[in-house]
């Protein structure tokens, strides 16, 4: 069995130097944020510690990747969600965002996973040969993007319900709901007067 297929394998350390050069102590190597990039679109897990203090910084770095990304036009977040989700820092709901967007973007590819097999199982006898090779490479390419998302999320570790255009359509609404609701609450946050210092 190779290594990449071992879901027992221990994270990748990753150290991150005063100069900003990462190094893999796995393979004694440098690498890039592109290295990190494409680890995270083969499952690979990793962590990053600062080399000098020995704190962990996996989270600035995948932010680093996601800014690399959409530097280089492969642009994802739409810019009113961006201004949403810095609207959020030090807000009161903040601590309740983290979650929500995981839970989001997890459900968002098991949804998209779902939907794949479910088209495949539908259209498949009616397209030319090549074609269904040619749409599952597209949904490859596509779920290996939406792990920049949720990086360390695996195929398999929650069970897909049977009837997967019904939860999809429910979850969006379910997501809609609680969008407008945190919009909600946000706005009469932000309408509240202050208090006189």
């Amino acid at each position: 069995m190779s290594d990449a297929a071992n879901p027992a394998q221990h994270p990748v350390i990753v150290k991150k130097y005063a100069n900003r050069r990462l190094y893999n102590t796995e393979s004694s190597s440098y690498i890039t944020l592109e290295n990190l990039a494409e680890m995270v679109r083969k499952d690979r897990d990793f962590v990053v510690y600062d080399a000098k203090t020995g704190e962990d910084i996996t989270r600035s770095v995948l932010t680093q990747i996601i800014v690399e990304e959409e530097g280089k036009g492969n642009a994802l977040l739409p810019t009113n969600f961006l201004r949403q989700l810095i609207g959020f820092y030090g807000d009161n709901v903040q601590s309740a965002v983290p979650r929500y967007l995981e839970q989001a973007m997890s459900s968002f590819a098991r949804q998209q996973e779902n939907l794949r097999a479910t088209m495949q199982k539908t259209l498949s006898p009616f397209l030319p040969p090549g074609i269904e090779d040619m749409g599952r490479k597209n949904m490859e390419m596509m779920g290996r993007a939406m792990t920049l998302f949720t990086p360390f999320h695996r195929e398999g570790e929650e069970e897909s319900p049977p009837d997967a255009m019904k939860e999809y359509q429910e979850e969006i609404m379910n997501l809609r709901g609680e969008v407008e609701r945190l919009q909600q609450q946000l706005a009469q946050l932000r309408a509240k007067p202050k208090k006189a210092e």
